[in-house]
């Protein structure tokens, strides 16, 4: 999980800021690398260890809390307002605070941190790509594509999955399942993740 905060200089000249998802890969890192240049940034991570044990909602608002904690860190003056993209106010931030439900296309520094987020993440995931060659992580950037639920199907879940992931979830239970069938007894975690399976 990956969040940014960004604190704009007064009058940037920063032209072509939107949410992420409308920009085209080769604007969002130009425009990331620009941001980056002109602006007091702060990027939050959040471990796959982390969001399985919590959530992602969770996992989420700690890792702007992480953000923007960097970003006051690093600011010369008092910042007057966090602006939130999303309905929730950032817990154990003791800031002023304005939730705003898809405020990445509705305010420039919410637009400039969609965009330095997603390119850190794209950039991560290209390093993952090293690290765990065989699963795509380079080209799907992490999403449940085609091509990644054939690679989990086909080499099993990495450190890098979260456990929670619905179709990694599935091939550790088809792993389990294999092994209990192997061994001719069912273990005592597999039978309480077939449970789980069943009741839900």
């Amino acid at each position: 999980m990956v969040a940014a905060a960004v604190l704009l200089p007064p009058n940037h000249d920063i032209e072509g800021i939107d949410d992420s998802k409308r920009l085209t890969h080769a604007t969002r890192e130009r425009l990331a690398d620009r941001i980056h240049a002109t602006s007091i940034v702060g990027v939050g991570m959040v471990s796959a260890n982390r969001i399985d044990a919590t959530n992602i909602l969770a996992a989420s608002l700690e890792a702007m809390r992480q953000a923007v904690e960097i970003v006051r860190a690093r600011s010369p003056g008092p910042i007057g307002i966090v602006i939130v993209d999303g309905n929730q106010a950032i817990p154990g931030l003791d800031m002023h605070q304005r939730p705003w439900p898809k405020g990445d296309g509705l305010s420039l520094a919410c637009g400039a941190a969609s965009i330095v987020a997603k390119v850190t993440r794209d950039r991560l995931m290209v390093l993952l790509d090293s690290e765990f060659p065989g699963y795509g992580f380079a080209r799907h950037k992490g999403y449940g594509t085609a091509v990644h639920l054939e690679a989990l199907a086909r080499l099993g879940a990495c450190p890098a999955h979260r456990k929670t992931f619905a179709p990694v979830t599935a091939v550790l239970l088809q792993n389990a399942s294999s092994i209990n069938v192997m061994s001719g007894r069912p273990s005592r975690q597999a039978t309480a993740a077939t449970k789980k399976r069943t009741s839900s």
